[in-house]
């Protein structure tokens, strides 16, 4: 048990992290919530209506709380992975060498007659299965992008037609709630910083250094050096 948990520590470690955030999210977007709608009786002289945590966390608020996050993060690995490929940024780690853009060869991939015998089943293989296992990362990644994005907007939508109805407007489609502003106001907000963070990523690791992370080159290593990591 001791060797599986230090084998897989980064993983657990952030597996913790994010259970535990998500969980207090849960719990402080629950008083919040709460707060807001006791707050809106007392101001039209009603009984207020509150959410037991364990509606709250199964209404669109929450779900849209959290999946408008997911599906900024995801398409931001997507399109790094993706763009990694055929782009560089000369000094970086996060890049290739200049020359190396594009898909590379077989025997840089370990593919075909430079296969290993200790190499994935589907990497042997041919076909749709080897087009499918060479581009397994970013269809995964892609698949949860989209699945989270569909997901922030129908709970998007139905927070915004529960707010309409409360302030007797006419209800949307969800066609139309997609191109409405308050749902891409919402979305390019995530989607900004993201791209911000990932381009700063990749332009700092240049310049700062991080001894022992394989996110970082070696302290000693020039700043012209591109995809050497510590």
């Amino acid at each position: 048990m001791r060797r599986f948990v230090r084998e897989q520590s980064l993983s657990l470690a952030f597996l913790t992290l994010f259970l535990a955030s998500l969980a207090g999210q849960a719990v402080a977007g629950w008083h919040d919530y709460n707060n807001l709608e006791t707050w809106h009786a007392q101001m039209a002289g009603e009984v207020p209506e509150t959410l037991s945590l364990g509606r709250y966390v199964v209404s669109s608020t929450f779900a849209q709380a959290v999946t408008e996050n997911w599906q900024s993060e995801y398409l931001q690995f997507m399109l790094f992975i993706l763009l990694t490929i055929w782009f560089i940024q000369k000094g970086s780690p996060e890049s290739k060498q200049r020359g190396e853009e594009g898909g590379e060869s077989d025997e840089q991939q370990s593919l075909g007659d430079h296969v290993r015998p200790d190499s994935p089943k589907w990497a042997k293989a041919g076909g749709w299965r080897l087009w499918v296992y060479s581009n397994s990362l970013v269809l995964v990644m892609a698949t949860v992008w989209l699945w989270s994005w569909f997901a922030q907007s129908v709970s998007g939508w139905s927070e915004s037609n529960a707010d309409r109805i409360e302030h007797e407007q006419p209800s949307l489609s969800w066609l139309g709630y997609l191109g409405s502003a308050d749902f891409w106001q919402t979305t390019l907000q995530n989607w900004q910083s993201e791209f911000l963070a990932v381009g700063s990523m990749a332009v700092l690791t240049i310049y700062l250094r991080q001894r022992g992370s394989p996110e970082s080159k070696p302290v000693g290593c020039p700043h012209h050096t591109t995809s050497v990591q510590g």
